[in-house]
């Protein structure tokens, strides 16, 4: 566990106040028995304890704290999350690996060059692994596997011992088989390899080489040592090569998996900047907090992801980007109303995206299956909170409305339940005004009066006229029950005079 604070005068005037590490292995039971022990637990609350106290001296005024693999796999994280919260008056975010690769990718190009080279980002903790391939600085693909140190180190190693050759052939093998999951790694062939986390300063400090970038790590050289000190108890390797009690023994699976992907890409050196999670969570925080943060980058590139998900499901992308507009400008026309700001407008903007992407699967349940899909799929920059919010969202754009005899909604917070109802209520309506795929409605104008919200569609020129819009001015009326109903207010469509559906399921 690791604090770091430092003080900020301007986002390229940073100096560093404050460091602390705790040695504290909360993966260590739970690799093995899918719980956080309760004198893990303990020692993590008191450290937190301890890295509040040196907050608090520091006077910091904007923080984050996460927690990665061993947390979001045990079956009782929600134990430490409780107690940091009542006890260290820390909030704990548990984070995916998706969330870990990008804070780590923030750091890394806060201090490398990448400039047009293709990347190869591998940021190796306790009990994960992730592999981000970046070009031109941006992440293309990203993936995270159950490689990390402390894992391995319980499973295939036996304590502080020496490793044996049987079990070193083993854990080779292992290594071997979860790369092949990686198919970002499938025909890499990266400009350069950049690694990050504790093991790989530890490495870089007694495997040097020369890079581009910096500090390295020469391949040919890990490999020998990595044989010399896998032959050798823990306690020898902390006297031969100095290094760290909590160091000496989790080291040699770092090279393992160090070594595979080096023999995979086919990289002699490996670039070792000595940055990782937290320098990215700092750097962010900082950034924001001088509003140098790129925020329409970001969402650029969420939405991109959002796209080659689609794609991914055969998903119809013209429609998808069409209703996706319809429903922003529903959003900004009717900001008096629903009293959202920027960060649900992010996330309306992805359920759109991705409303329709359950077809893959089938179009009878399609909305469901769209729930699934987006509940597990890896979306850099979103949230596990958040991702729950969009999935509902998208799984609510036809038939039922939100209710909590559905699972996926009676999970969420109240305040999240919210505003899952205002923004399914806007997408309903958005992808009814495109029912046939066509493009037929190029806006949606709304016109509010007391107790009234006025809709009236646009023809596109290009596709048809006026008068061939009946379809969707009948289809949005049917789908404006749940608009009616979150803005207590009636919805008129203009067209569609005359007609009064039932409010049967669509």
């Amino acid at each position: 566990m690791r604090l770091r604070v430092v003080e900020a005068n301007g986002p390229s005037d940073v100096r560093e106040v404050a460091s602390e590490r705790a040695p504290i292995r909360l993966g260590r039971d739970v690799f093995l028995t899918g719980r956080l022990a309760p004198t893990a637990l303990l020692e993590a609350v008191d450290a937190l304890k301890r890295f509040r106290e040196v907050m608090r001296a520091a006077n910091v005024d904007a923080y984050r704290a996460v927690a990665t693999s061993a947390v979001r796999e045990a079956q009782n994280a929600e134990v430490l999350v409780e107690r940091a919260a009542r006890e260290a008056g820390v909030k704990l975010d548990v984070i995916e690996g998706v969330e870990e690769a990008r804070l780590v990718l923030v750091a890394v190009l806060h201090a490398v060059e990448l400039g047009a080279r293709r990347a190869l980002l591998i940021d190796i903790g306790g009990g994960s692994v992730e592999f981000t391939v970046l070009a031109g600085s941006a992440a293309r693909a990203s993936v995270s596997l159950p490689l990390g140190t402390v894992r391995l180190q319980e499973a295939f190693l036996s304590g502080d011992e020496a490793v044996s050759p049987e079990r070193r052939e083993l854990l080779a093998e292992y290594v071997d088989r979860l790369l092949d999951e990686a198919q970002v790694l499938t025909g890499a062939r990266p400009d350069v390899v950049i690694a990050t986390g504790g093991n790989v300063d530890a490495i870089a400090a007694i495997a040097a080489a020369a890079t581009d970038d910096g500090v390295g790590i020469d391949v040919a050289l890990m490999r020998v040592l990595r044989d010399e000190m896998a032959a050798v108890p823990a306690a020898v390797r902390r006297e031969r090569w100095c290094l760290r009690g909590d160091r000496a023994d989790v080291i040699v699976p770092a090279m393992f998996v160090l070594s595979a992907v080096a023999e995979r890409v086919g990289c002699a050196t490996i670039a070792a900047p000595g940055v990782g999670l937290k320098d990215g969570i700092l750097a962010e925080l900082v950034d924001r907090a001088f509003r140098v943060w790129d925020e329409r980058g970001e969402q650029a590139e969420v939405e991109a992801e959002a796209v080659e998900l689609g794609k991914k499901y055969r998903f119809d992308e013209a429609h998808a980007r069409h209703v996706t507009e319809l429903a922003a400008s529903l959003f900004d026309q009717l900001a008096e109303l629903h009293h959202m700001g920027p960060e649900e407008r992010r996330l309306l903007r992805l359920a759109a995206l991705l409303h329709d992407i359950g077809d893959f699967v089938g179009f009878e349940s399609h909305h469901k299956h769209t729930y699934y899909l987006i509940q597990h799929a890896d979306l850099m920059g979103l949230s596990p909170s958040h991702k729950e919010v969009v999935a509902n969202v998208a799984r609510y754009h036809r038939k039922a409305l939100p209710d909590l005899s559905h699972p996926g909604y009676r999970k969420l917070d109240r305040r999240e339940r919210a505003v899952v109802r205002k923004l399914a209520a806007l997408l309903r309506v958005a992808d009814a005004f495109d029912r046939e795929h066509q493009g037929k409605v190029l806006e949606v104008a709304v016109r509010l009066t007391p107790g009234r919200i006025a809709l009236r569609a646009v023809a596109n020129p290009r596709a048809v006229g006026e008068a061939a819009l009946s379809l969707e001015r009948w289809t949005a009326l049917r789908k404006a029950d749940l608009m009616e109903d979150v803005f207590e207010c009636d919805v008129k469509v203009d067209g569609a005079e005359g007609v009064a559906p039932p409010r049967a399921a669509l």
